[in-house]
C-alpha cells in the first residue's frame, strides 16, 4: 500500500538549536481539544449558523442534487486495479456510501455492463461492527494475490486497522494477522511473514506521530525488530522487493529523516546496509532486478529530477561498488510525476509544460530503451494500475473540458486501446481553455490555466474561482472536475488553476524555490496570477474568489490577510493556518522541512511574518471567508481552522465556519456528505461572486 504524499511527512533535525521563547497565551487553544464537549459544542453552534446561511439559499438544493447525481452516478468509470488475473474495484454510490470491494474478469470489465462479484461489503461490515469503515487499500500476497492485508479506516482518517482477508472465501481469517488502529503499513514477505511498521507501544512513534521501528511478524511468533529510526525522524517503513516469480528478492527500509530526505537500506543477515544515494532521493519501483529511484537533487553525474536504477544483485554483493545507471533525465520544462512497473517494463509519467505524456522502458543488456505511448496530447495523464503479471497498464486521460477516458496500454509493443469514457457531465462546448503566464515579484513567469466562457465579455465581470496549492512538489495539471463544470461553468463562471512555485510542475527546482524562508514567493506568485487576470479583464476583485485546501489553506488564508483587496470570496478547507504552532498539532512536525521550525528563533522570524492566524489586524476590511474542515482529519489538525474562525469572531469580523464530523483529511469519504460539502462551497461562492 503506497501512502499518499502528505500522509508521510518529515521533520527537520534541528540538533542543539536554540528554541524560541513561548508565545503569549492563545485564548483559543482550547479548540485544539478535538473531541472535547466544549469544543464540539462550539462546532455545533458554528455549523447551525453556517447551515442556516448556506443551506437555506434557494440554490442549495439544486447544487446538492447536481453534485449528488455526479458522485453517485451509475455510469461512472469503475476504477480498475489488476489482481489475481482479473480486475478489482471499490464502488460507492447512494445505496453503498461506505463501498463494496468487488472483482470481475478483464473481459467482463471491458464490456458496458461488467458482472461483478462482491468480495467485501463495507456498509454491511460497518453495520455489523457498529463502525464507520472506509476503504484504504489492500496489499495482497504474490503470486496468487488471493490472501490480502486489508486496511480499513473508521471515519476516513489516515489511521487504519489492518486485517488478513481471504478473497476466495470472502472472509477475514480467524486467528489471522490483525493490527489495531494506527498509522501503520505492512507488506508480505511470504505466506507466514510480514514486514510491519507501526507503534508497537504508545511511545514508539516519531515526533510526527508515525512509526519509529520496523519489525518482521511471523504467525504465532513474537515480532522481531529489524530497524529503528530516531524519534526526530518522520517515519520508518518497509518495502518488499518482489522478483518475477512473485517471491521476495529483498526487504528495503526507508528511514524518512525529513519530508524530503531519506535513507534507504537493504536488510541483510548482518542488519540494514545503506544504499549509496543522496538524502534527496525517492524509491519508485523494482523491476527486472533493478531498484529504481528518482533524484530530487543533483548527484554524481545526474541532474536533479533524474530517474536512475541500481542492479539489486550488485547492491547485495557490495553496495559501495554498485554503479547506478541513468534511466531518464527530464528537460528544463519537464517533470517526472510517477514511476511504475509491470512484469518487466518501466513506465514514467511526465509533465511537459504541465501536460502529460507516458514513456515505457525495456531493460535490455544493461541499457534502458524507451518509447512514448501514443496517448492524446494536451491532456493530463494518470497511471491507474500496472499489472505485475503482464506488461499491461491502465492509464487515464482528462482535461478541463474533456471527461476522463480510460486506456489499456501494452508496454511490450506500445499498443493502446480506449476502454471506457466518462459521459460528459456538463456542456464543455461553451467554454475554452487557455494557458497564460503571469510575472511574479522577482520576475519569474508563472503559468496558469484559465477555463472561461467562449462568450466572455472582457470587462472584468466574470465570476472566477482561482485555485492554488504550491507545496510539497505536488503538480496541479488540467483536471476534469464535473461538479465544478456543472455547477459553476454552466452558470457563466470561470475557473483558474495557478501553477505557482512550490508545486512539481517543473521538477524539484520549482518546488525548492519557495522552501522555508522563501515561502513568500509562493504567495506573491498567486497574487501575480490574480493581477494578470485583472489586466486581461477576465475578472475583477469584486468577482474573484480563491480556494485552497490543506497546504493550499495556508496559501489562501495568507492571501486573505496580505491582499484583502484582491478577492471577494475565500474558501479555506482542511487548512494549516496557525504556522507558529503547526509543528505541535497532529502530523505537523513532519512538515518542518517545508516551512521551517517555529520553535527556532531564526525560523520563527520569517514564519510569523506571514502566518495568517497572527496577522489578522483590527480595522482592516477582509472578505468574509468560508472556513471548513473535518473532525476526523488526523493529518491537518482541525484546531487550525477552528481557532482562525474564533479569532475572526472575537475581532467582530465576518466569517462562516462548517465542520463535517467524519471523512478524514480528503473530506470526501462519503459521497452523500461530499455532495453537501460542494453544494455549500458553491452556494457561498455564488453569493459572493455571482449575486
Amino acid at each position: 500500500m503506497k501512502a499518499l504524499l502528505c500522509a508521510f511527512a518529515a521533520v527537520a533535525l534541528t540538533g542543539p538549536a536554540v528554541r524560541a521563547q513561548p508565545a503569549p497565551a492563545d485564548p483559543f487553544q482550547w479548540l485544539e481539544e478535538i473531541g472535547s464537549a466544549r469544543a464540539m459544542a462550539w462546532v455545533g453552534v458554528q455549523n447551525t449558523r453556517t447551515a442556516g446561511r448556506l443551506e437555506t439559499d434557494p440554490r442549495y438544493q439544486t447544487f446538492h442534487a447536481e453534485a449528488r447525481a455526479i458522485f453517485t452516478a451509475q455510469d461512472r468509470i469503475a476504477t480498475p486495479q489488476f489482481r489475481a488475473g482479473g480486475i478489482d474495484n471499490l464502488w460507492q454510490d447512494a445505496a453503498r456510501v461506505h463501498g463494496v470491494w468487488r472483482h470481475t474478469s478483464e473481459a467482463s470489465y471491458r464490456t458496458a455492463t461488467p458482472v461483478w462479484e462482491t468480495i467485501l461489503d463495507l456498509d454491511a461490515l460497518s453495520k455489523a461492527e457498529v463502525k464507520s469503515w472506509f476503504w484504504k487499500g489492500a496489499d495482497c500476497l504474490r503470486p496468487a494475490r488471493t490472501l490480502c492485508l486489508v486496511a480499513l479506516s473508521n471515519g476516513g482518517g489516515d489511521a487504519v486497522e489492518l486485517r488478513e482477508f481471504d478473497t476466495v472465501k470472502k472472509q477475514f481469517i480467524d486467528g489471522g494477522f490483525r493490527f489495531a488502529e494506527g498509522k501503520q503499513s505492512g507488506e508480505w514477505i511470504d505466506h507466514d511473514t510480514l514486514a510491519m511498521a507501526r507503534s508497537w507501544t504508545p511511545s514508539e512513534v516519531t515526533t510526527s506521530g508515525y512509526p519509529l521501528a520496523v519489525k518482521t511478524v511471523g504467525r504465532g511468533a513474537e515480532p522481531r525488530e529489524v530497524f529503528r529510526g530516531l524519534p526526530t525522524d518522520v517515519s520508518s517503513a518497509p518495502t518488499v522487493l518482489y522478483g518475477a516469480s512473485g517471491h521476495a528478492d529483498a526487504v528495503m527500509i526507508r528511514r524518512a529523516v525529513t519530508f524530503f530526505e531519506s535513507e534507504y537500506s537493504l536488510l541483510s543477515g548482518a542488519g540494514p546496509v545503506r544504499i549509496p544515494l543522496p538524502l534527496k532521493a525517492q524509491f519508485e519501483t523494482y523491476v527486472d532486478g533493478q531498484a529504481v529511484f528518482s533524484l530530487k537533487t543533483a548527484w554524481k553525474t545526474f541532474a536533479a529530477g533524474a530517474v536512475i536504477a541500481y542492479d539489486l544483485s550488485e547492491l547485495k554483493r557490495d553496495p559501495a561498488a554498485a554503479r547506478p545507471q541513468l534511466v531518464f533525465q527530464p528537460g528544463p520544462r519537464e517533470a517526472v510525476q510517477e514511476v511504475a512497473s509491470t512484469k518487466d517494463r518501466l513506465a514514467i509519467i511526465l509533465l511537459a509544460d504541465v501536460k502529460g505524456v507516458v514513456d515505457v522502458y525495456d531493460h535490455k543488456a544493461g541499457v534502458w530503451l524507451g518509447r512514448r505511448l501514443a496517448l492524446p496530447a494536451e491532456a493530463n495523464i494518470n497511471l491507474v494500475s500496472a499489472d505485475d503479471d503482464t506488461n499491461r497498464l491502465f492509464v487515464s486521460t482528462e482535461g478541463f473540458l474533456d471527461p476522463n477516458a480510460l486506456w489499456l496500454a501494452d508496454a511490450d509493443g506500445g499498443r493502446i486501446a480506449r476502454v471506457k469514457t466518462l459521459p460528459a457531465r456538463f456542456d464543455g462546448g461553451k467554454d475554452i481553455v487557455e494557458q497564460h503566464w503571469a510575472t511574479s515579484t522577482d520576475g519569474m513567469k508563472i503559468p496558469y490555466f484559465l477555463v472561461r466562457p467562449k462568450a466572455m465579455k472582457a470587462d472584468g465581470s466574470t465570476p472566477t474561482i482561482l485555485y492554488g496549492y504550491g507545496g510539497f512538489e505536488v503538480a496541479k495539471p488540467p483536471v476534469y472536475l464535473p461538479e465544478m463544470g456543472r455547477i459553476w461553468l454552466q452558470r457563466g463562471g470561470a475557473y483558474v488553476i495557478a501553477n505557482i512555485r512550490g508545486g512539481g510542475e517543473f521538477g524539484p527546482a520549482w518546488h525548492d524555490a519557495v522552501l522555508r524562508d522563501k515561502r513568500q514567493l509562493a504567495f506573491d506568485d498567486f497574487a501575480a496570477v490574480a493581477r494578470d487576470l485583472f489586466s486581461r479583464k477576465v475578472t475583477s476583485p469584486r468577482r474573484l474568489g480563491i480556494y485552497g485546501r490543506s497546504n493550499g489553506g495556508i496559501l489562501v488564508s495568507v492571501s486573505m490577510t496580505q491582499h484583502p483587496e484582491l478577492w471577494n470570496a475565500v474558501v479555506i478547507e482542511s487548512p494549516l493556518i496557525d504556522m507558529l504552532r503547526y509543528n505541535h498539532l497532529s502530523a505537523g512536525a513532519s512538515w518542518v522541512a517545508e516551512y521551517g521550525d517555529p520553535d527556532v528563533p531564526a525560523d520563527r522570524a520569517f514564519i510569523e511574518k506571514y502566518s495568517a492566524y497572527q496577522n489578522l489586524k483590527a480595522g482592516v476590511k477582509y472578505p468574509e471567508p468560508y472556513i471548513t474542515t473535518n473532525t476526523r482529519d488526523d493529518r491537518v489538525h482541525p484546531g487550525h481552522p477552528r481557532k482562525f474562525a474564533a479569532r475572526l469572531e472575537a475581532m467582530g469580523l465576518p466569517y462562516l465556519y462548517y465542520e463535517q464530523t467524519f471523512g478524514g483529511h480528503a473530506n470526501d469519504a462519503d459521497p452523500e456528505l461530499n455532495a453537501r460539502r460542494w453544494a455549500r462551497h458553491y452556494v457561498y461562492l455564488a453569493q459572493k461572486l455571482m449575486d
